[in-house]
């Protein structure tokens, strides 16, 4: 560093305008610094954001977009310090998350620890969230860093305190560093600090960051050289690493598949669910794992490996297009540290057959649950079955009245998707929460999160339905500033718990149901268009009770012996006449409102016999209003009518049952009654069926 005329002047054209220091690009501009320049423009900028962000102030490029950032993310320039996190549990939790990268980093660590002493330099390493896991260096500037939390804790990324050298090369993924003034925040511009992004060699993923940092005396253009170089052997110590635990895991593998053989495809996973190994593996499920670094596959992210560890958890958590393979766990030291995955080149050991056996019997219970024989319903079980057995329908859309049971219809996709009978089903009624509570209920919350956040921190129904079924009843309730969040979960499978930036992969099948018209509800602007046609790409429309006619007969046997059968006592009798009240009646409550009556009827009804008198006036009402019959006087005409209404009666049945050939559900069309109304006729009459 070179001093010019004035005091606070730093000379940074030692380097050249663009420098390369490892695998990232270092970009300087071949300008001198200057303190009071850049504090001004800094002032400008606060003045006139609108205007500075179209007219970049006299500071580098690099700076000026970072503040551009910082202060449309709401990050307040008088700031003195970054967040920071003191609770013992988080802080453990931080080291066990990230004990890969301390391992890696500790031997580059302990060698510089040693030379920063008496330098005023720090030396930190940060996770991918910015949050500082360690620190070493000189004893005064580590004690200095607490004044502005740069400490075990702190969170320096960009959206937490603005420009710095930690956040900046977060966001950029390059080497950088950030000087004095450049800095956001008010209370941190006396230091001067060079950050690097360390990488994942495995994924190319940014994991994390090394920075130096100290008062900004400290200055030397070559610090970000010494930050890359540091972050550099931090992943060549990750790589050594990932090797060594890939060469036991595939030892593990060897001594616990003794029947495998060479032609048969191979997987092997590391415990984050990444592919580590890949061999001879089939074209389908290559194709679904490519954009590895090196061989096909490889780096790729495949599933998330449960907690316990057990064959049969492991295989609830396979997607559907791994479905075909043996997957087997993979033990280090009595941890759970990966699993192989096995693709048999025959079909004799394959496990496909048991699962769709397995998927069919699930279903067949599922629809028995859903009673009724009318086209309407029929047509809609169907559609509900076919997208059940499929594994290209991720999110579906079931619209209906209230009460007409579009939970049966979800709970008939779950039984059809599942793999084994523990597989989740997580169903939430959106109008049921607040508005407030949306997002830690539907994506969770890490500790801390909110004020009223649990201190453990709180999953969402999103990782509860994990590897199943969310049904998200009401979803017209869904406030729109949440349905961003829900679309963006859609597609890209991955849910980030509040106030956490780290990403949580998962599979879930998603059900929506609305007894809103949700077309009107995008036109009137309360429903987002591209939300609705991610999740109504495949829409299931459950009729209104009063389109399924003797669908209700059937469903008041099924509710009468169901509630029969709880209470142990005898189903009740329902008259003619209460059943053809029960047929005419529109039901505006839909099948909720039929069980809800029959519960009542159990209850209120006098004796086991039901007639009209036992059944509420709104469903009563239409019948005695009733005069007579329909009758069909063109069929009739052949015949010589008799001198009282039951010989009309009689006759004009006979003749119906004459034209439609003894089709009854014809005949009944054709008299205007039901056919439960024609059986009572026809047997009151003594008139056979097949009469001609």
């Amino acid at each position: 560093m070179k001093h010019a005329s004035g005091p606070n002047q730093i000379k940074t054209d030692t380097l050249p305008a663009r420098t390369s220091i490892g695998t990232g690009q270092l970009a300087l501009d071949d300008t001198d610094y200057d303190e009071r320049a850049t504090m001004r423009a800094w002032e400008s900028f606060l003045a006139d954001e609108p205007k500075c962000a179209r007219d970049p102030v006299q500071v580098r490029t690099l700076i000026h977009d970072s503040w551009y950032r910082s202060a449309t993310g709401g990050i307040n320039a008088q700031s003195i310090e970054a967040p920071l996190s003191s609770d013992r549990d988080e802080i453990e939790y931080l080291t066990r998350t990230n004990a890969e990268l301390l391992s890696a980093a500790q031997r580059s660590f302990a060698s510089l620890g040693q030379l920063l002493d008496g330098t005023g330099a720090m030396l930190v390493l940060a996770d991918s969230d910015g949050v500082l896991i360690d620190a070493i260096g000189d004893k005064k500037t580590l004690h200095d860093g607490m004044d502005i939390h740069l400490a075990i804790g702190g969170k320096w990324n960009e959206d937490a305190v603005g420009t710095n050298g930690i956040g900046t090369a977060l966001w950029t993924g390059k080497p950088i560093f950030v000087h004095a003034a450049e800095h956001f925040c008010a209370g941190i511009k006396s230091w001067t600090c060079a950050g690097a992004p360390i990488r994942d060699p495995l994924d190319g993923k940014i994991i994390g960051v090394v920075d130096l940092s100290g008062y900004s005396p400290i200055f030397r253009p070559h610090n970000t050289a010494l930050v890359a170089a540091t972050a550099r052997q931090i992943e060549k110590a990750l790589a050594e690493q990932q090797q060594e635990q890939r060469t036991r895991l595939l030892e593990a593998f060897i001594s616990s598949a003794p029947s495998y053989r060479s032609k048969d495809g191979l997987v092997i996973m590391d415990h984050r669910g990444r592919a580590i190994f890949c061999n001879n593996v089939p074209d389908g499920e290559t194709t679904e794992m490519r954009d590895g670094p090196m061989e096909p596959g490889r780096g790729r992210w495949l599933m998330n490996l449960p907690p316990s560890g057990s064959e049969d958890e492991l295989a609830k958590a396979l997607p559907p297009h791994l479905r075909s393979c043996h997957i087997t766990p993979l033990k280090l030291d009595g941890n759970l540290r990966g699993a192989a995955l096995v693709f048999p080149s025959g079909p004799a050991i394959s496990s496909v057959a048991v699962i769709d056996r397995e998927v069919n019997r699930h279903l067949q219970t599922a629809t028995k649950m859903i009673v009724g024989e009318s086209e309407v319903l029929l047509a809609a079980v169907d559609i509900a079955s076919r997208v059940a057995r499929s594994g290209s329908v991720t999110s579906l859309l079931i619209e209906g009245e209230t009460g007409v049971g579009k939970e049966l219809f979800a709970r008939l996709v779950h039984a059809g998707s599942r793999r084994s009978a523990s597989d989740p089903f997580i169903a939430i009624n959106c109008g049921a929460i607040t508005k407030e509570l949306f997002g830690s209920e539907l994506f969770g919350h890490v500790a801390g999160a909110f004020t009223g956040a649990s201190r453990e921190g709180k999953p969402g129904v999103f990782e509860l339905a994990n590897g199943g079924v969310l049904s998200l009843d009401e979803i017209g309730e869904l406030p729109l500033e949440i349905q961003p969040f829900l679309l963006r979960i859609l597609e890209e499978r991955v849910v980030h718990r509040i106030g956490d930036s780290r990403g949580r992969p998962v599979d879930v099948r998603l059900i929506a149901s609305t007894n809103r018209d949700l077309k009107q509800e995008v036109a009137a602007g309360r429903f987002r268009s591209d939300l609705y046609y991610r999740i109504g790409a495949v829409s299931i429309q459950v009729p209104p009770l009063r389109d399924r006619g003797e669908d209700v007969l059937l469903l008041t046997e099924h509710f009468n012996r169901q509630i029969a059968a709880a209470a142990s006592e005898d189903p009740l009798e329902f008259s003619h006449d209460a059943l053809d009240a029960l047929l005419a009646y529109r039901w505006p409550g839909n099948v909720r409102e039929l069980k809800n009556l029959i519960e009542r009827l159990h209850v209120l009804a006098r004796g086991r016999n039901v007639g009209l008198r036992d059944l509420p006036k709104e469903i009563t009402t239409p019948v005695t209003e009733r005069t007579n019959i329909p009758v069909d006087h063109a069929a009739a005409g052949t015949e010589q009518l008799g001198s009282t209404l039951v010989d009309a009666e009689r006759q004009a049945m006979k003749n119906a049952l004459a034209a439609e050939g003894g089709n009854l559900s014809r005949v009944a069309r054709r008299l205007g009654i039901s056919r439960p109304t024609l059986y009572r006729k026809l047997d009151q009459y003594g008139i056979r069926r097949g009469f001609v």
